[in-house]
């Protein structure tokens, strides 16, 4: 099989994204990978540190290779947001194709610093890495009874995305343009910046961008923004909100059933149905 970065350079070239789609439970990764086997689309399985630890790093792994054989997909899979050298050393030993480090709320000469370092220890193992620069607002998945305020500052700046990606060697660049973690309640967030994009792309060229926070994200701003070399579109709090709000539905409507399988199928059925919107949003519909 191709590896990540074989396809995420194919969705570059053909204008389409790939979903990363994060899970902490078996029954959200069933639904993601039901879906993405109907409609033949190569997929990244996401772990934050938090959900990798409650999975297993090499749990997560075996689970993917058992996925990969039984589907035939390409499935690849990203620790998500690693915070420190070590731990995306561990995943990066345990097997993961991918691994994102996040410094970014480091100054930038120290985010340089350790990407440069898990950069090369990566390579080594063939491991593609993601890199950030600018500040993605917030720190975990939610609800916002209010509109989220992005903060000027916080967005990338195109002459520090060109020295990052210069200097540390990337593979790919998740940006700051007016997206975040979370989601308003109303179900639709603010429109991206997309003239940061623009600017960014204008400084650093055909480099590989990606969209943290995508739940929520207007669907004709993540076709544009796909357009401008986006090719990874990060995808959590909306499976979350989707597979949790079902599994307390069936709970409440079958208050005496105590078998697990039986009051998580509407639960794995909305994971597929959101995956199913979001491939046809992404365009990566029979490109595995």
């Amino acid at each position: 099989m191709k590896n990540a970065k074989y396809y995420l350079e194919k969705a570059q070239k053909e204008k389409f994204g790939i979903g990363q789609f994060n899970f902490s439970d078996f029954s959200q990764l069933r639904g993601i990978i039901n879906k993405c086997a109907e409609l033949k689309s190569p997929v990244i399985l996401g772990t934050s540190e938090g959900e990798s630890k409650f999975v297993g790093l090499q749990e997560a792994v075996a689970i993917r290779d058992v996925l990969r054989k039984k589907t035939g997909l390409p499935i690849f899979l990203n620790l998500d947001h690693g915070k420190s050298l070590e731990y995306l050393k561990q995943a990066i030993d345990a097997g993961y194709d991918m691994v994102h480090f996040d410094g970014s709320k480091l100054p930038l000469e120290e985010n340089i610093k350790i990407t440069k370092e898990v950069v090369k220890y990566a390579k080594r193992h063939g491991v593609t890495v993601e890199g950030e620069v600018g500040r993605i607002g917030t720190d975990s998945s939610k609800l916002y009874t209010e509109k989220f305020e992005i903060k000027e500052e916080d967005l990338t700046k195109p002459e520090d995305a060109k020295r990052f990606l210069k200097e540390t060697k990337a593979d790919l660049l998740a940006v700051s343009i007016g997206n975040f973690h979370g989601i308003e309640i109303s179900g639709i967030d603010p429109n991206l910046r997309l003239e940061v994009l623009r600017a960014i792309k204008d400084e650093v060229g055909n480099a590989l961008f990606v969209l943290h926070g995508g739940s929520g994200t207007p669907s004709d701003d993540i076709k544009e923004a796909i357009q401008l070399g986006v090719v990874k579109i990060n995808i959590n709090t909306e499976l979350r909100l989707a597979f949790s709000g079902n599994v307390r539905r069936a709970l409440n409507n079958h208050v005496e059933e105590i078998v697990p399988y039986k009051y998580l199928t509407d639960a794995i059925y909305s994971v597929e149905k959101l995956v199913g919107l979001k491939i046809d949003i992404f365009g990566s519909a029979n490109k595995a």
